[in-house]
């Protein structure tokens, strides 16, 4: 049994834990008596307490995330419960700052802050010496790239099959914006291009089809950039999908050559716009040129079959309501496939901090830390923002209602998905759990009830979306339809309705 455990919550069984695996790839003698355990959070702690107490470790070493802080601390005080004598190490941007008060600390014996590539192996190398370190916080500079033994041989068989394989080209940003914790890197670190580039190589003859960069700054360097592209380009097959995180305002030629030549379903950005704002921009350190990005973005949608993926954020310090609305409007013009509304989150460590108390910011003391209120945005109107969060991607970005989307945004797309946003929280008191055929009849009544739209119309968009989905039984309101039509379909859908009713009231 080993030694020493690697583990982690995972917020979805398909993720995977590139940390870990960095870890595991820098243990040196260590790496026989080492091995990975991921988990991920909807599992119990007491269950997953008894998984690693099973193996008898001496050492475990925890990645703490936002995602998983809460579960991580409820495993780790089972453990200490069980087994005072266990060594549990934590690491991970999480308890990276801000360490002082946080539960999860003060159960562990050690806290490595920063990059641990290498200082975790030291300090297992020393408390399994009997020679265990008097400090119980450990700040780890960054190693050298160039020497940090790569992690993909890492990925199992199994990993392949069924999770997401991640793989970073570079570490780091140059860039300061205050709410992203990249923020106090001091600048970007590629890893070397030929090493790294063979690593991909071996994890696509292991069958890999999938590969999410992480990178910060993907496009950052354009010379490696277009390296890594043309690696793909010369391994193109159908299930080939990439996944590149890019600044919006950086998009040189040689790059654009490259992305024009990928076949559909091959390339998805994920694009942070995050404000058109200059005045929001120039207040939380964020350089972007705001022309140049609805060039780069409007280039992408008219020329390319890249899938962009946008994103914006509210509640950043000195935006208020309508100029959030303002940005959501200028990037729906844009026409990019997905826009993904975040909420403002004060993550530990972070900037953004010192704006809270000129703008009256408040956040959430709990994760995932996001704003309640501001002096420019109350309470009850950062929950109408959540809502149209959470209502937009279900609808807005889920591609299903390619024929609706027009009527439901018209001339003015945040007023009107908002208005509907209200009614359909009003009308159902839910942000979650919605079937499919009753989210059709929803959007039918809230057209027609909120919005204004003409029944004909809304039937019409709604049925189109629906046929295209290829669902097969059918909303209610399409059983309304045929029923006017035909008597027999009238009393299937009044034997249909009752069965439903009876249902409901046995629950």
């Amino acid at each position: 049994m080993p030694a020493i455990l690697l583990a982690t919550l995972n917020a979805r069984y398909f993720h995977s834990a590139l940390g870990l695996r960095y870890l595991l790839a820098n243990m040196g003698e260590l790496q026989a008596d080492t091995a990975i355990r991921e988990f991920i959070i909807n599992q119990r702690p007491l269950d997953i307490a008894e998984s690693l107490l099973a193996e008898q470790p001496r050492m475990i070493g925890f990645g703490v995330y936002l995602w998983n802080v809460a579960e991580t601390t409820q495993v780790v005080a089972l453990l200490k419960q069980v087994r005072p004598d266990l060594i549990i190490v934590l690491g991970g941007p999480e308890v990276s700052h801000e360490w002082e008060q946080q539960p999860i600390v003060a159960l562990a014996d050690y806290l490595i802050t920063g990059p641990a590539d290498w200082a975790f192996a030291s300090l297992c190398r020393q408390v399994l010496a009997g020679q265990p370190l008097a400090e119980k916080i450990i700040a780890a500079e960054s190693p050298p790239l160039d020497q940090v033994t790569l992690p993909y041989r890492f990925y199992t068989d199994e990993d392949i099959a069924h999770r997401l394989i991640y793989v970073e080209a570079s570490r780091g940003c140059p860039f300061r914006c205050e709410f992203c914790l990249s923020a106090l890197d001091q600048t970007a670190w590629p890893f070397p291009l030929e090493p790294f580039l063979a690593e991909l190589w071996t994890l696509h003859n292991r069958g890999v089809r999938h590969f999410k960069f992480v990178d910060r700054t993907f496009n950052l360097n354009s010379k490696a950039c277009a390296r890594i592209l043309d690696f793909f380009l010369e391994r193109l097959d159908e299930r080939l999908f990439l996944h590149f995180e890019l600044i919006p305002d950086h998009l040189p030629e040689a790059l654009k050559t490259r992305i024009v030549r990928f076949p559909p379903g091959a390339l998805q950005f994920e694009i942070g716009v995050q404000t058109f704002n200059p005045a929001v921009q120039a207040l939380i350190s964020r350089r972007q040129n705001n022309l140049k990005t609805e060039e780069n973005l409007r280039w992408l949608r008219q020329n390319t079959q890249a899938h962009l993926h946008t994103d914006l954020i509210a509640g950043l310090p000195g935006e208020d309501a309508a100029s959030f609305a303002a940005g959501f409007n200028r990037l729906i013009a844009l026409d990019p496939h997905e826009i993904q509304v975040g909420i403002l989150k004060r993550l530990r460590g972070a900037p953004i901090a010192r704006h809270s108390a000129d703008f009256d910011c408040r956040y959430n003391p709990q994760p995932p830390y996001n704003l309640l209120c501001s002096a420019l945005l109350d309470f009850m109107t950062m929950r109408r923002l959540e809502r149209f969060a959470r209502f937009w991607d279900l609808i807005g970005n889920s591609g299903r209602f390619r024929h609706t989307r027009a009527l439901l945004l018209g001339d003015d797309p945040f007023g009107r998905f908002m208005a509907f946003s209200d009614w359909l929280f009003a009308a159902t008191g839910q942000t979650h759990q919605f079937a499919l055929e009753r989210l059709f009849d929803l959007l039918y009544r809230g057209l027609i009830e909120a919005l204004g739209v003409a029944e004909a119309a809304a039937r019409g968009a709604l049925t189109q979306d629906y046929q295209a989905s290829g669902a097969k039984s059918g909303p209610a309101f399409l059983q309304r339809d045929r029923s006017a039509s035909d008597p027999g379909q009238a009393r299937k859908a009044i034997s249909l309705a009752r069965q439903t009713r009876y249902r409901r009231s046995g629950d």
